[in-house]
């Protein structure tokens, strides 16, 4: 009796145990991070000082082919980090570099909140100009439920490539999480304010919310922010 438990004890717990080995499988291929960074509000000038830092340091690195430090709109003391790197191998190195554990460190002391760091692999991407001044990024985080994932590939696909066709638009790239595939990353850069608003009510935008709604997760969540000169 005792043998037949613990073996259907094992079966159950068997699935799960593959899809927590499977969710932890390295990208292949390029490795997209977004960290988002929260500061407190007086410390927004040291934190800014920080990132830049950081950004140089990182933009130096082997294996790092772009990265980008956003400051929220209307929220000064939070901030995006967009970093893409040739492979696992490069991006396990820098996490394990002097200059990142030195910036992690100094965060600490001036942190709201913990520093969370969300890898991706590259789903629909693009090539695309450097940070341009004036222009507005548009990071959003999409998550539907696990039997849904299919679905907003699906929609996410045709929104980037039509949305790179629009007046104004200098990016639009979407990441999918490598632990967690029914969550996405959304990357934008329009060339203003003016870019971006008329984005919002433009037919992929429109289409793609009409689509997204019914499969939600969690609250659409889209950020603006400012490149960090």
């Amino acid at each position: 009796m005792r043998a037949t438990v613990q073996l259907l004890l094992a079966m159950t717990l068997l699935p799960a145990a593959t899809t927590l080995a499977q969710a932890q499988t390295p990208a292949a291929g390029p490795i997209h991070v977004a960290t988002y960074v929260e500061v407190g509000t007086g410390s927004v000038k040291y934190g800014v000082a920080l990132l830049k830092q950081y950004r140089d340091a990182t933009a130096k690195e082997a294996g790092n082919t772009r990265i980008g430090v956003g400051q929220e709109l209307g929220r000064a003391n939070r901030f995006v980090v967009l970093e893409i790197w040739k492979d696992q191998a490069a991006f396990d190195a820098h996490g394990k570099s002097a200059s990142t554990t030195a910036f992690r460190d100094k965060l600490k002391s001036i942190a709201n909140a913990p520093y969370d760091e969300r890898i991706h692999s590259g789903m629909a991407v693009a090539e695309s100009p450097a940070n341009a001044k004036g222009a507005v990024y548009v990071v959003s985080h999409v998550d539907v439920p696990p039997p849904r994932k299919d679905e907003v590939i699906a929609a996410l696909n045709p929104l980037a490539e039509q949305s790179r066709k629009g007046a104004g638009n200098l990016r639009f790239d979407v990441w999918q999480q490598t632990s967690r595939p029914n969550h996405f990353t959304v990357v934008e850069a329009w060339k203003d304010q003016k870019a971006y608003d008329a984005r919002g009510s433009a037919a992929p935008q429109r289409q793609f919310r009409d689509k997204l709604g019914p499969m939600l997760g969690a609250l659409y969540d889209e950020r603006l922010f400012r490149s960090v000169d």
